[in-house]
């Protein structure tokens, strides 16, 4: 029994354990390569974690941000609450070096690298999200340089099943969603959709009294379908639609009378699988992702007088990401398979706000990977691949290797090595607003060299499971992408590529225990160095370390369960022209749940969850300066400090139905 239950867990060490109710588990009818693209890297060595439904439900998160938080290596924080920008740090990362991919699709901004997708994606639509963490250029091209966020929406079932979910909270937030999946014959569906709204928090630390919007609030729209229909056993056709309307304030700590992003997001796939040999496997796929925004900007006068507007409404920034690909897994002999793929990528975008030309940019791509198949050795998987790519900016072929040795059930070791890269975005090459840091067309694409290394193991014993991880991370960043406000030809500012080498590296260690009685615990903790060359002190915008402890209780013979997490984040600077380095880290939140089952199928839900237990006010973004009320009177131009204010606290209540 102890061996069967090591063996469950050396498989599926990565995700945090805990107690799962049956309409929250992980449900995978397809083989498709691409849907099983993360848990085959993983047989291999690649680093990666999964958070399921019911850990997104226990933590009652509205948005992928939120959602994450549980991840160790990670650090994330909303810079704003819910369905705002986010900043990240995988394992000494930047938020640039992170691909998001949603149901396999792009959807990172070249417009801006450093947008993240996170304010247009609710996370009741999840299943599941699959974290890659370290380099993942291979497959997934450039800005997966530091990992892959992979979100699966809700998957496919042949019973006919749903939810529908509805909160509140105390700043007069209101969720709904709801989804509904099943089977008719050989046609396999699901339908959801998810509306979240909120007046929103005060998200500066200081405001002026000029700005007379001062709460930063979001009204988020989205409705989707899949669709799978069974040519034959082996062949599947797969369609996908999502669609979602956002209005999303974008404010400022002065003069702001109305100032907001009105989203139009259209994200679309079509993929046909063929699953029916182990000989032959392969999928094609296209997508289409259409990112639109209508922006509005109006600012009060100083001292008095009618609205000044600065950008009417309808302002369009937005771009338009589409492509295609393919990949083929071949076993024509024992002991080795073989992956060869192709990947186009075409993106065109423009920008009226930060004065953005119109801008194009297509990409192609060869893939080939060679691993070991459990023919040659059970105990020792490896592979190595190469990636071919091919851009207007840049012409890369880059690397990997990775593996695995399982010295026992309860033991293993993994590698995962290689070279990924980064191309400049669209602001760092053509931006030419004189406000802001103008465009470098002469830019190099970054690359770099990791290394993740990780030995780990279980320990099952009558008192329950014990599982332990720690990882080694180092990343060598050639051609680092960075601003240069020493140009005097450039008086706002530019951007270089950093001379010489930037070094990422640190580690991570993550203990889990599924205790009887429905006790779980998890606790994680990340040390990372990332300095310029020849510096002493840590880049900006990267904590030094970080760490999460979390308790749950959800006993399987009681209708009730509990939770209680502490996130940490150490040092964390930021510097300003003026002002100098600042530490805007070391802080402390807790956040705690509590939900009930009424009825004994367990059909019913509700919950109590409160984000930030004790109000810890804290920086979720790094100091920013602005210019004070009084300095645009007397003509002194005179700044002032202030930064984006964490979550306070926040109560909110739910109610779920299951049919």
């Amino acid at each position: 029994m102890i061996s069967h239950m090591a063996l469950i867990a050396s498989c599926c060490w990565f995700t945090p354990l805990h107690a799962e109710d049956a309409e929250d588990s992980i449900i995978v009818t397809g083989k498709s390569l691409e849907e099983t693209l993360p848990q085959e890297l993983s047989r291999y060595g690649h680093d990666i974690v999964t958070v399921d439904a019911r850990q997104i439900k226990d933590s009652a998160a509205l948005d992928v941000a939120r959602a994450l938080e549980s991840v160790p290596g990670l650090y994330i924080r909303s810079q704003s609450g819910p369905f705002s920008y986010v900043d990240v740090a995988l394992q000494g990362s930047r938020t640039q070096d992170v691909l998001w991919t949603w149901d396999g699709i792009r959807l990172n901004n070249r417009l801006y690298g450093t947008t993240s997708p996170n304010d247009t994606l609710p996370a009741s639509m999840i299943e599941r999200v699959e974290i890659l963490r370290g380099g993942e250029g291979l497959f997934y091209g450039t800005q997966a340089a530091a990992g892959v966020i992979n979100v699966v929406t809700r998957e496919f079932t042949e019973d006919f099943n749903g939810q529908i979910n509805g909160s509140v909270d105390s700043f007069a937030g209101t969720s709904v969603d709801g989804y509904a999946r099943g089977s008719i014959d050989r046609h396999k569906f699901v339908v959801y959709a998810a509306h979240n709204r909120s007046e929103g928090y005060r998200p500066y630390s200081r405001i002026e009294p000029s700005a007379t919007d001062r709460k930063r609030g979001y009204d988020v729209w989205s409705a989707g379908l899949k669709y799978q229909f069974e040519l034959t056993d082996d062949l599947k056709l797969n369609a996908f639609w999502q669609h979602t309307e956002a209005n999303l304030d974008n404010l400022t700590p002065i003069r702001v009378n109305k100032s907001r992003n009105d989203r139009n997001e259209e994200i679309a796939s079509l993929r046909l699988d063929y699953t029916g040999s182990d000989t032959v496997q392969f999928f094609l796929k296209g997508y289409f992702h259409d990112w639109k925004t209508a922006y509005v900007n109006i600012r009060n006068p100083i001292p008095a007088g009618p609205p000044i507007i600065l950008y009417p409404p309808g302002t369009f920034w937005g771009y338009q990401d589409y492509g295609g690909s393919a990949v083929v897994k071949l076993r024509p002999h024992r002991g080795l398979e073989y992956l060869v793929g192709y990947d186009y990528q075409s993106f065109k975008g423009r920008d009226d706000v930060l004065l953005i030309a119109p801008t194009k940019e297509r990409v192609h791509a060869g893939i080939l990977q060679v691993r070991t198949t459990d023919d040659l050795s059970r105990k020792t998987r490896l592979a190595a691949g190469l990636r071919y790519n091919k851009a207007k900016q840049a012409e890369k072929t880059i690397w990997n290797v990775s593996g695995r040795y399982d010295f026992s059930d309860a033991f293993f070791a993994e590698a995962n090595g290689g070279t990924s890269f980064v191309l400049p975005d669209a602001s760092q090459l053509y931006g030419n607003d004189p406000c802001c840091e103008i465009g470098n067309p002469n830019l190099k694409a970054e690359e770099s060299l990791n290394l993740n290394a990780s030995v780990g193991g279980n320990i099952a014993s009558d008192s329950g499971l014990f599982q332990w991880k720690a990882t080694y991370f180092n990343r060598r960043i050639t051609n680092l992408i960075d601003y240069d406000y020493d140009n005097p030809s450039f008086p706002n500012g530019t951007y270089i590529n950093v001379p010489n080498k930037v070094r990422a590296r640190g580690a991570t260690l993550e203990l889990n225990a599924a205790l009887d009685g429905g006790l779980t615990a998890n606790a994680s903790y990340t040390w990372s160095r990332v300095r310029n060359p020849g510096s002493s002190v840590q880049r900006d915008r990267n904590p030094k370390q970080y760490a999460r402890v979390g308790i749950g209780y959800a006993p399987a013979d009681k209708p009730f369960g509990a939770n209680i997490a502490v996130i940490w984040a150490g040092d964390i600077y930021s510097t300003l022209p003026g002002f100098g380095r600042r530490n805007y880290g070391n802080y402390a939140v807790v956040d705690a749940g509590l939900h009930f089952y009424p009825d004994a199928g367990r059909k019913h839900r509700f919950g109590i969850n409160v984000e930030n237990l004790f109000n810890k006010e804290y920086a979720s973004g790094g100091y920013r300066r602005a210019v004070s009320d009084a300095g645009v009177l007397d003509g002194t131009n005179s700044p002032f400090l202030y930064y984006l204010r964490g979550v306070p606290r926040t109560l909110r209540v739910s109610y779920g139905i299951s049919f």
